[in-house]
């Protein structure tokens, strides 16, 4: 029998400093109010952010997609499993994002991994953002290249890091768009500056941006009006402001037709169901029709602001869905996060490693489901935070 013991006391360790995960049950839909652990909460956690995971249209052209195709997609991409949703899906994003083609993968996770190792290997040199998601992170340590990370949003200390950088040398900078704990942008304009100057690919992971920023939702790239030459990798979340689940990337033939041909997490891998690329469909359409989602919810955001510092919260700097008020040490990020549990509000504990030492806290995200009145609740459930 296998030893444990270390296992043991590593879970122990991990309780011991605060650190433990535990999972909560859901027993309703996603949406404003979610029946949790049996008990009806008011849902500040969500990355659902225009509020279409559980939109009636969408959820038709699911049942609609399952009549037809049934639920599994059968095999890989480029065995059986490519099917008319998926392609036009596709073709529909890549309009969208103003790029020549799309290549749609399972999760954002299987995107970031596989497109960085694709384009990038031995003898090249990737530089990340300190404070990029983990999958970001991941894809740069498995490429096979040179990983090299810059302080946030830095623009001084990356060009520092690419200084000597030899002309013929491969070279990717890999950023967030959206940063999905701090909820700041990434200084986009000047990484595509200086991506171009090293002659080097510039990678934009906009998984909390698309939906929410942009004037039709296509994110900070679109904000910024950044074309495909000035953002050669752009990538997108299926699973957050769309809705739904899977993930794409958006670039050049070239690009696209090479990750085909040597992405490992897009050739060995089950495609999507199906049902879930037509409901995307669906739900594409809403996040680029229904512009009232994103005033709503910068309203919201304003609001919220104008409020926590009235009462004297200190916010990060974030014009985004995402608002996260640090408390420092993971114990007081977890009792607040209790405390807002107590008052029918649920908003995460977010603690290292997920965030750097010494930065535990709350992590609250608003959708366009949110109303003034519960923006007020929330404030007012703040306002009576323990000191």
């Amino acid at each position: 029998m296998v030893k444990q013991n270390n296992l043991l006391a590593t879970l122990d360790e991990l309780k011991q400093a605060n650190l433990y995960r535990t999972r909560r049950i859901i027993d309703s839909a996603q949406g404003v109010y979610l029946r949790v652990d049996g008990r009806k909460l008011l849902n500040f956690c969500s990355n659902d952010y225009l509020g279409l995971a559980n939109h009636p249209q969408v959820i038709e052209s699911f049942k609609q997609a399952v009549d037809k195709y049934g639920v599994g997609s059968g095999s890989a991409h480029l065995v059986c499993g490519h099917g008319y949703e998926h392609h036009a899906l596709e073709e529909e994003l890549a309009d969208f994002t103003g790029r020549e083609r799309v290549l749609l993968f399972s999760t954002g996770y299987m995107a970031n991994l596989g497109v960085i190792a694709a384009l990038m290997g031995k003898g090249g040199v990737v530089y990340e953002d300190k404070l990029n998601h983990a999958s970001l992170l991941d894809g740069g340590l498995l490429s096979g290249a040179k990983f090299k990370r810059y302080l946030h949003n830095d623009m001084h200390n990356l060009q520092a890091k690419m200084h000597g950088l030899m002309p013929d040398q491969q070279a990717m900078i890999v950023t967030d768009g959206v940063f999905s704990m701090d909820g700041d942008y990434a200084p986009l304009e000047a990484l595509s500056e200086l991506a171009q100057q090293q002659g080097a690919y510039l990678m934009v992971d906009d998984a909390h941006g698309f939906g929410g920023l942009g004037a039709t939702g296509a994110g900070l790239v679109e904000q910024c009006q950044l074309n495909q030459q000035q953002v050669p990798v752009l990538v997108g979340t299926l699973g957050k402001a769309f809705g739904t689940s899977g993930a794409f990337v958006a670039g050049s033939e070239v690009i696209i037709e090479t990750l085909i041909q040597k992405a490992r997490t897009y050739i060995y891998t089950t495609a999507l169901p199906p049902a879930i690329a037509a409901a995307t469909r669906t739900s594409l359409q809403f996040v680029i029709n229904d512009s009232w989602r994103r005033d709503k919810l910068k309203m919201l955001v304003q609001r919220f602001q104008t409020g926590a510092r009235q009462i004297g919260l200190d916010l990060m700097p974030s014009e985004s869905a995402i608002q996260p008020i640090v408390l420092g040490n993971s114990l007081q990020a977890l009792q607040a996060s209790e405390h807002l549990l107590q008052q029918g509000l649920w908003v995460s504990a977010i603690r290292p490693p997920t965030v750097p030492e010494g930065s535990a806290r709350l992590r609250i995200t608003f959708s366009a489901q949110h109303t003034e009145q519960h923006i007020d609740q929330l404030l007012c459930a703040l306002e009576g935070l323990p000191a």
